[in-house]
């Protein structure tokens, strides 16, 4: 599987599976805090050379445009941040567009209100059109301090298969992925900011998310030292056994291509039929506060 090339989002439009295999390319990307035009600039560079090696899919990390460390970007957050047919997104939508690929990047948006941030990732399809947006819904730390949470998970269709999308602490909720699987997801794709001292549970949250929805995950961390915050990749992809099929062990910027085939997802709903044999009749109790 190594080294290789929904329900409609918010904004998308339906695209038939013309094949079942994908090529993922994960960045994992080191920023420049506060910075968005040199990130920006180098993430379109890295997309391009991913497209050209094949990719049909390419994701970014979370927040990758203006670094994580909220410490010092969160009080500009209401300048940063902003809106999906900004400049970052725009850039991203050429970049799609002349490789040929879709993108998957985290970043901060503004969804009509200026100064009102959400931490997001946009779904951009091969012609550059934005398909739609994820806003994460459980806001980590300081987070919930400079960003509002979302409240849908949408699933995008592509020609190869349907992806849904979270982000980082997102991937500790098991509902957040469990929703993605119930409305078709194949591949989940999870922007992260993960830090050096959670790794422990990067490393068992990844492949649950991945056995227990019988669904592809593939998460890609950042990479860097952020005043203090150190964030060291691990980027990995996990099949629908829960198996980690690559990874990124270096910790250093780089990126990770896999080779996915969405057709095993069928085998492996055979043999763990977690979807199929859930009771929704006895999980009241999920629902309390």
């Amino acid at each position: 599987m190594e080294e290789s090339r929904s329900s409609k989002g918010r904004f998308g439009k339906k695209r038939p599976c013309e094949k079942r295999t994908a090529h993922l390319a994960l960045i994992q990307f080191e920023s420049v805090l506060c910075d968005p035009a040199a990130n920006v600039e180098k993430a379109c560079r890295m997309i391009a050379e991913a497209a050209a090696q094949g990719a049909d899919l390419v994701a970014l990390p979370e927040l990758f445009s203006t670094g994580y460390q909220l410490n010092i970007v969160g009080p500009r957050m209401p300048d940063l941040a902003e809106p999906v047919d900004g400049p970052t997104v725009r850039a991203l939508q050429e970049a799609a567009r002349a490789g040929g690929c879709y993108v998957v990047a985290g970043l901060a948006l503004t969804h009509g209100l200026a100064g009102v941030a959400f931490n997001s990732a946009v779904f951009i399809d091969r012609d550059g059109e934005v398909q739609g947006t994820y806003d994460k819904q459980h806001l980590w730390a300081l987070e919930r301090f400079y960003f509002r949470s979302g409240c849908d998970c949408p699933v995008f269709d592509t020609d190869f298969g349907r992806v849904g999308v979270m982000i980082c602490y997102d991937m500790g909720f098991p509902e957040v992925a469990r929703m993605l699987a119930l409305q078709g997801a194949e591949l989940v794709v999870c922007p992260s900011a993960w830090c050096a001292e959670d790794m422990d549970v990067w490393d068992v949250n990844v492949p649950a998310r991945a056995l227990e929805n019988t669904v592809f995950v593939a998460a890609v961390n950042r990479f860097g030292e952020e005043d203090g915050l150190v964030m060291p990749g691990h980027t990995k992809v996990c099949d629908p056994r829960g198996h980690v099929v690559a990874e990124l062990a270096e910790e250093a910027e780089g990126v990770l291509h896999a080779r996915i085939d969405l057709d095993a997802l069928a085998a492996a709903r055979q043999v763990s039929p977690y979807l199929r044999d859930r009771r929704p009749d006895l999980y009241n109790a999920v629902l309390l506060p």
